[in-house]
C-alpha cells in the first residue's frame, strides 16, 4: 500500500512525502485552471498556462489548510497516512472546548449585545479547529464574531493578532466596531494603511493587505493569529505572501459574505485559512427577522430595433460604453433614484463615464446627494456614512469598488444596480449593503437594471449577465419580479 508521510514545515505549509508517482498524482489532483484565464495577457502571451498548482512536487509542500483535501485524496485511493510530529505540531490538531467556561468568559467583557446562536457556533468551530473560512452573509455580525475570537485568543495565548482588511475604510470601521464593543482600542489596537507607522508594541494590528504584504518575514514573527476579513477580495499573490510569512500563526480565520462559486477560489482560500464553514444564510436571517426583507424588481430595458441592429457584433467594452453613456437610460436611473422612499444607494462601475454623469443629473433635482468613489478620502466616506444613517431621503451615488463590500450603512432602504455585473461576490455583497434592519423596519428594495439589446437569435453580453444574476437570486431564494420597460430615444 502506498503511504503519505505528512509533517508540518511551519503553520503555513506542510510537507507531503511520498513516491514520485504519487507526487505526480498529487500535483495533478491539486491543479486547477483559473476561470477566464484564456483572456489574461500572460496566457495570451504564452508566459503562463492559466493553471494554479497547489502542490509543489519538487519541494513536496502544500498549504496546511488543505490537510482535509489530502485526507480525501488518500481515502479515495486507499493510501495510508502517517503523521510526523514537528515543533509546530501535527496538521489537523484541535482544541477541546469547555462550553460552560467559554460562555462565562465571552459574557464577561460586557459587549453591548450577546452572541446569537449561529455566531457562537462560528466562534466555537473556529476555536476548536484553529483555522477556517467563515462564510456568513452581510448583516450577520462578522466583525462581532472576529471580536469574540480575538478576545479569546488574547486571553489564552501570548502572541499578537493581525486583522487584515482590503480597504482603508474597513480599517477604520473595524477599529470603531471594536471600540463600540467595549474594547480599549486606543491602547490595544494599532492601525496601518498608507503613511501609518508599521512598528508597534500593541498586541492587535488592523491593516490593509496592501500596506504590509511586502514587509520582511521578521515583521510577522510575533503574529500568532490572523483574521482575513472580506478575504475573497485579497489579491492572491499578496495574500499568499502575508500568510506564508506568518509561520507562527497557528490560528487563521478568513471571513467573507460569499465565495465566487469557483472551485479554484475556494481551494486557494482553504489552503491559507482552512476548510469552509457556512455560518448562516441570508434567507435564515430574514426568516428570524435579523435582516430586512428583500424585494427585487428587474427592469428589462428594451431598446429600439435600430439600436439593437447597430449593436450586433460589438465587443463587450463597446456595449458597456454605449449603455453607460445612453442618456435615456441614465434619465431613467435618475428618476428611479428620485422617486424612492427612504435612503437610496445607486451603484455604478465607471467613475468618469458613468458615476460623475449620474451624480450631476441627480444633484440637479435633489439636495441630499452624496458621491463616493475610489478617490474619496476615507474620512469623507466615513462622514457620508454617518450623515446618511441620520437622514431620510438621502441618495448615495457610489462606485461598486468602494460600496459593494464591507461598508455598513444601517439606514439604507433602496439599491439600484446602474451597471451590469455577473459576479456572484459583487452582486451578493452589494445586496448586503441594504439588508441591515432600518429603524422604521422598512424592507429593502433592489432595482436591477438589465439591458435587452438582442438582435434576432444573437443575445448581447449584458443580457446574458442579467441571466446570471437571476440564477444567483434563485439560488439564494430571493423573491424577484421581471418588468419589461420600453426605452425610447
Amino acid at each position: 500500500m502506498e503511504k503519505l508521510t505528512i509533517q508540518m514545515v511551519d503553520h503555513a505549509m506542510m510537507a507531503v512525502l511520498c513516491e514520485p508517482s504519487v507526487r505526480n498524482e498529487l500535483k495533478e489532483y491539486f491543479t486547477f485552471e483559473v476561470p477566464g484565464a484564456k483572456f489574461m495577457p500572460a496566457v495570451k502571451a504564452r508566459r503562463w498556462d492559466g493553471k494554479i498548482r497547489l502542490y509543489n512536487s519538487l519541494t513536496c509542500e502544500i498549504n496546511t489548510g488543505l490537510y482535509h483535501k489530502i485526507k480525501k485524496f488518500a481515502a479515495e485511493r486507499h493510501y495510508a497516512i502517517e503523521l510526523k510530529q514537528s515543533r509546530y505540531g501535527i496538521p489537523g490538531s484541535t482544541n477541546e472546548i469547555d462550553h460552560q467556561k467559554l460562555v462565562k468568559f465571552l459574557g464577561s467583557f460586557n459587549a453591548p449585545y450577546e452572541l446569537r446562536d449561529y455566531q457562537y457556533s462560528a466562534v466555537t468551530h473556529a476555536i476548536e479547529n484553529k483555522r477556517a473560512v467563515l462564510v456568513s452573509p452581510t448583516g450577520s455580525g462578522k466583525s462581532f464574531i472576529i471580536y469574540n475570537l480575538m478576545r479569546w485568543y488574547l486571553e489564552n495565548k501570548n502572541k499578537r493578532v493581525l486583522v487584515v482588511v482590503p480597504t482603508t475604510s474597513l480599517v477604520e470601521q473595524m477599529y470603531k466596531d471594536f471600540k463600540d464593543y467595549g474594547f480599549d482600542a486606543e491602547n490595544e489596537c494599532h492601525i496601518i494603511y498608507s503613511g501609518k507607522e508599521k512598528e508597534t508594541g500593541k498586541r492587535v494590528i488592523i491593516s490593509t493587505w496592501q500596506s504590509i504584504h511586502k514587509l520582511p518575514k521578521d515583521w510577522y514573527a510575533e503574529i500568532g493569529c490572523i483574521f482575513g476579513d472580506e478575504c475573497h477580495l485579497f489579491k492572491a499573490k499578496s495574500l499568499n505572501s502575508i500568510m506564508n510569512k506568518s509561520i507562527n500563526a497557528e490560528y487563521r480565520f478568513g471571513t467573507t459574505g460569499t465565495l465566487d462559486g469557483t472551485q479554484t477560489h475556494k481551494l486557494v482560500l482553504e489552503g491559507l485559512f482552512g476548510p469552509v464553514f457556512k455560518v448562516t444564510t441570508t434567507k435564515k436571517l430574514q426568516e428570524e427577522n435579523t435582516l430586512a426583507g428583500l424585494s427585487i424588481d428587474i427592469l428589462l430595458l428594451e431598446y429600439p430595433k435600430e439600436i439593437c441592429r447597430m449593436m450586433v457584433g460589438k465587443k463587450y467594452q463597446e456595449e458597456l460604453e454605449f449603455i453607460v453613456t445612453h442618456e435615456p437610460r441614465n434619465k431613467l436611473i435618475r428618476n428611479l433614484a428620485l422617486t424612492q422612499t427612504g435612503n437610496t444607494l445607486v451603484l455604478f462601475q465607471f467613475v468618469e463615464k458613468h458615476g460623475e454623469i449620474l451624480y450631476k443629473m441627480i444633484k440637479e433635482k435633489a439636495k441630499d446627494v452624496y458621491y463616493v468613489h475610489g478617490g474619496t478620502d476615507t474620512s469623507d466616506r466615513e462622514a457620508i456614512r454617518g450623515i446618511v444613517e441620520r437622514k431620510d431621503g438621502a441618495i448615495i451615488v457610489a462606485s461598486l469598488g468602494t460600496f459593494s463590500t464591507g461598508i455598513n450603512v444601517r439606514n439604507l432602504h433602496n439599491i439600484i444596480f446602474a451597471s451590469p455585473s455577473k459576479s456572484q461576490v459583487r452582486v451578493l455583497q452589494s445586496i448586503g449593503r441594504g439588508l441591515r434592519k432600518a429603524e422604521n423596519n422598512q424592507d429593502t428594495k433592489l432595482i436591477d437594471i438589465a439591458d435587452d439589446l438582442h438582435w434576432e437569435s444573437k443575445k448581447n453580453f449584458t443580457l446574458l449577465h442579467s441571466a446570471e444574476r437571476i440564477k444567483i437570486y434563485t439560488k439564494e431564494q430571493f423573491d424577484f419580479k421581471l418588468h419589461k420597460v420600453t426605452l425610447s430615444h
